[in-house]
């Protein structure tokens, strides 16, 4: 998420682009394309009792058994692995984000299994090796995104290498730009590396996280009016000038983990700025959070996304702005179907959920979402923003939640059975039924690019993280 307000140059969102010289346009450059049902029906009668949580036993191990396809896609590309965050049809090829990979290891982490763990294990020994092996810096830092696999860019031109090169440096993904580094991609990789230390009790994994949140500290910190921790660098390692709610709470975790693992109390020193700052973007009367600031002195008010409000409460355990999920399942709630304009939900299906930001809703759906994507559909359902809600509601436990929590993890489980099928990572098929996709239809964020129904390593973690109840910041509360 970025601190901009109104529809901003795409180069600077997290989860877009904030390299160089690439716009939006090459975000998932295949196109959305009409979701595919595996399964005929739309599967919406709930089961009960132990028929019930049979069936989420299933679609954990479906999902856990998706994040290892998306980590293998690539085998004769050696044992140092990330796992290629979308599925081929994305049009995004071999690339994997690093949040993705994050959540794949907190993900993993909750499921609890000895071979779980082991893949946690190994995706974040992946990302240490990132960390040591950049062919470019050696500060510590991650970048937005790598290449893990050989493919043709659509210019014709051939990318040879796996995630790994013949040299040892590691493949940033330059040819979409992904080559900056943003401050909440790292929070999160050094929550996931605290994560691991935590129940490794293995010592490179704190050693790497302290590094991340260090590198934060010195290209981060501001002392502008609203405080906080700023943007982080762009592809040729220019400072952006925003700063985001999203980023300065997944901070409130990350500091507070490397407070209690090293015993060093300055890490609360700067878990105390961050969290300060996110409570500035705290509109009382609303009961929401604002998404942060372009210039360090004026709150930006529109749009208001989803994350602010679900992730604040994962982290910071506040009763006073526990609000805030009660503003986003009401104002941000959708449901998608097949008649639903710019609907792909195929003929009697339909998803509850809600949407990206405040923007999603009012899209223009006469235009596309980008150069040569499809026009938004205003009711899509962002499948990795309702599992977090999903997450946060189990956690606040408040009259209601559960049985909200449980319906939107049953839609999410439908979204798995039913869309993004015949779908492949690395050109080898999908497990069936395994993945959930990234939206139930094209939807357009608010912040410069969209959400398609492709197969993602995000939105099938946090869906982990749900129905496990696996709070990965959790560790930043107190």
């Amino acid at each position: 998420m970025n601190g901009m307000s109104g529809r901003p140059d795409p180069g600077f969102s997290r989860r877009s682009l904030i390299g160089v010289g690439i716009g939006a346009a090459f975000f998932s450059a295949a196109g959305a394309g009409a979701a595919n049902a595996s399964v005929a029906g739309n599967g919406s009668t709930p089961a009960s009792g132990s028929a019930h949580a049979s069936t989420h036993a299933s679609a954990q191990r479906r999902a856990v058994a998706f994040l290892a396809a998306a980590t293998d896609g690539y085998p004769d590309q050696g044992p140092v692995r990330l796992a290629q965050s979308y599925a081929d049809q994305a049009g995004l090829f071999s690339t994997a984000f690093t949040y993705d990979n994050a959540l794949a290891i907190l993900a993993l982490l909750g499921v609890r299994t000895a071979d779980a763990q082991r893949r946690a294990v190994s995706l974040g020994d992946a990302l240490l090796y990132a960390q040591a092996h950049d062919p470019v810096h050696g500060d510590g830092r991650l970048r937005q995104g790598y290449n893990v696999g050989p493919y043709t860019f659509y210019d014709g031109s051939r990318q040879p290498d796996g995630f790994v090169r013949a040299d040892g440096t590691v493949n940033v993904g330059s040819q979409f730009g992904f080559t900056g580094t943003a401050v909440g991609d790292m929070a999160w990789a050094g929550i996931a590396l605290s994560a691991l230390a935590r129940r490794t009790r293995e010592r490179r994994f704190l050693r790497g996280a302290v590094r991340i949140g260090e590198w934060i500290e010195r290209n981060g910190r501001t002392d502008e009016p609203l405080g906080g921790y700023k943007f982080g660098v762009d592809g040729g390692n220019q400072k952006l000038p925003f700063t985001s709610t999203e980023h300065n709470t997944d901070l409130v975790c990350l500091f507070g983990s490397l407070a209690r693992l090293t015993g060093d109390p300055v890490w609360w020193e700067r878990r105390t700025r961050a969290r300060e700052f996110v409570l500035r973007m705290w509109e009382a009367d609303g009961g929401f959070f604002y998404t942060g600031t372009n210039d360090g002195v004026n709150i930006n008010t529109s749009p208001i996304p989803e994350d602010t409000q679900t992730w604040t409460h994962l982290a910071l355990d506040s009763r006073t702005h526990a609000r805030s999920l009660d503003w986003a399942a009401r104002e941000l709630a959708v449901l998608d179907h097949a008649e639903r304009r710019n609907s792909t939900v195929p003929a009697g299906q339909s998803y509850e959920g809600v949407t990206f930001s405040s923007a999603s809703l009012l899209a223009n759906e006469d235009a596309p979402i980008a150069d040569s994507q499809p026009k938004p559909d205003r009711n899509g359902v962002w499948f990795e923003g309702t599992a977090h809600l999903a997450l946060a509601l189990r956690e606040r436990h408040a009259r209601g939640d559960e049985a909200r929590a449980q319906r939107l993890i049953d839609s999410i489980e439908r979204a798995q059975d039913l869309l993004g099928g015949a779908q492949t990572v690395g050109g080898r098929a999908l497990p069936e039924r395994a993945g959930v996709v990234s939206a139930s239809s094209p939807l357009d964020t608010g912040f410069g690019f969209g959400y398609y129904p492709y197969r993602h390593v995000g939105a099938t973690a946090w869906y982990l993280m749900a129905v496990t109840r696996f709070n990965p910041l959790g560790i930043g509360n107190g």
